[in-house]
């Protein structure tokens, strides 16, 4: 079975776990790398890697 490269934006979002509107929100201000095909936005599968990668890590008081 072969993976996708890349995703369209409700495809990333879902992925991700969050909403469109945050995800456009993370392309807007440069966080999440972004790519236009015609008229469509799509994510690269790496670039939505590195950028979950890449957020902070929760730290729970609990577990200090």
């Amino acid at each position: 079975m072969q993976h996708k490269l890349a995703f369209s934006e409700p495809e990333a979002a879902k992925l991700a776990g969050i909403g469109r509107t945050r995800l456009r929100k993370e392309i807007q201000q440069g966080q999440l790398t972004a790519r236009r095909v015609g008229k469509r936005v799509i994510i690269a599968a790496d670039d939505l890697r590195a950028w979950l990668d890449n957020l902070p890590k929760v730290v729970r008081p609990d577990a200090v």
